[in-house]
This record gives C-alpha cells, structure tokens and sequence, in this order.
C-alpha cells in the first residue's frame, strides 16, 4: 500500500502519488516538487481543480510554511497539476 498524505486544502487522505507536494527548502525557495524526495518542509494538495482554487483564494501556503507565498508560485501549482493530470 502506497503511504498516505493529506491535503491541506481539502484535509482527505490520498494516495501520495496523487497529490502534488509543494516544498519549501532551507534557503526558503518554495516550488513544486515532481520527484516526491527534494529535502524539504513539504506540503500536499489534490491536483483537483477546486482543491487548487481553494490553495489560491485562501493561501493556504502561507500557513503552511509560516511566510508569504507570491501569486506567481500559486501560479506555478496550478501549472504542474494540469500538466500531470
């Protein structure tokens, strides 16, 4: 069985491999990470699109990782999840 994450927009227990991890690194560089093993505070969210709205709309990121997060990596999340669905 594949390891379980949740979303923190949704808050459901999925599949890791379904869900799209954010990362936000030592230098304080937050992107998408493809790979699943970049080092890292991690955070997950459903590549669904009302799951992505919600990330947006209520930045969800910036409590997450404690800072804030620019429109312009919001942006980029919304990118990588169309590109992998």
């Amino acid at each position: 069985m594949e390891s379980q994450r949740m979303c923190i927009c949704c808050r459901q227990m999925k599949d890791k491999r379904e869900l799209l991890r954010v990362v936000k690194n030592k230098e304080g560089e937050i992107f998408v990470d493809s790979t699943g093993k970049k080092n890292g505070r991690g955070a997950y969210v459903c590549k669904d699109i009302e799951c992505l709205k919600k990330l947006k709309k209520n930045k969800v990121l910036n409590k997450a990782f404690k800072c804030n997060v620019q429109d312009e990596i919001y942006s980029k999340i919304e990118e990588a999840s169309i590109g992998q669905n």
